[in-house]
């Protein structure tokens, strides 16, 4: 069963995920201040965090930058009032993997754990089939139209976050820190998008200037 911390003050949107959730049979913790948040994240080691930014005591975002000081690599997806496109990028940028703005369907945040759960504690799934393309996660072997693609690693690897995020900008820094272990050139994001564009169509990922990337639903 998937342990979930849920940080949130609001009693009726806490009382109505914890229920949701644990129906759709997640492990769920709820915390309401932010003071007891981080402690809990150290205690519990919950496999993944649901973050709400208007905390008391302590705000989500200073949750957020302290957990990732620490060295938690906690999947964390972050809840926001705020639908500022900056508002989102900063929560990125301070670490966060996911957003997700109210108001929301329990639906739509179950899929966005779930896809955080596959990224950070293995696929569930071995075939993600994706409009004309077909990716064989077991063997890393990509399919468009039938035919076998053959892709560098990090193409695959690239592909595979898109295809695991299908909907959602990814920022370049959010997108960095899940492929390169180490420094990379600048432009190394760019040449592997352009060659998937190249091999997979030019249509597939989106780029959304000054934000990131993402590929269509």
């Amino acid at each position: 069963m998937v342990k979930v911390l849920l940080v949130e003050d609001d009693k009726l949107i806490g009382q109505g995920v914890k229920l949701n959730l644990q129906l759709k049979n997640y492990q769920v913790e709820w915390v309401q201040d932010g003071a007891n948040a981080l402690a809990s994240l150290k205690l519990l080691e919950p496999d993944l965090v649901i973050l709400d930014l208007n905390l008391p005591n302590v705000s989500g975002m200073e949750i957020l930058r302290l957990a990732r000081s620490q060295g938690i690599k906690t999947p964390i997806l972050i809840l926001t009032a705020r639908d500022a496109i900056e508002d989102r990028v900063t929560g990125l940028d301070k670490g966060a993997d996911d957003y997700l703005v109210k108001p929301f369907s329990i639906d739509e945040l179950d899929s966005r754990l779930k896809a955080l759960h596959r990224r950070f504690h293995g696929r569930s799934e071995e075939i993600i089939n994706f409009q004309e393309i077909k990716i064989n996660t077991q063997a890393r072997q990509v399919f468009f139209k039938g035919d076998c693609i053959e892709t560098s690693r990090r193409e695959y690897d690239l592909l595979a976050l898109f295809l695991d995020n299908v909907g959602r900008v990814l920022s370049r820094r959010q997108i960095e820190a899940s492929l390169y272990e180490d420094d990379v050139e600048s432009n190394a994001l760019e040449v592997h998008i352009h060659n998937l564009r190249k091999k997979l169509g030019k249509k597939l990922i989106t780029t959304v200037r000054g934000v990131g990337y993402f590929v269509k639903e």
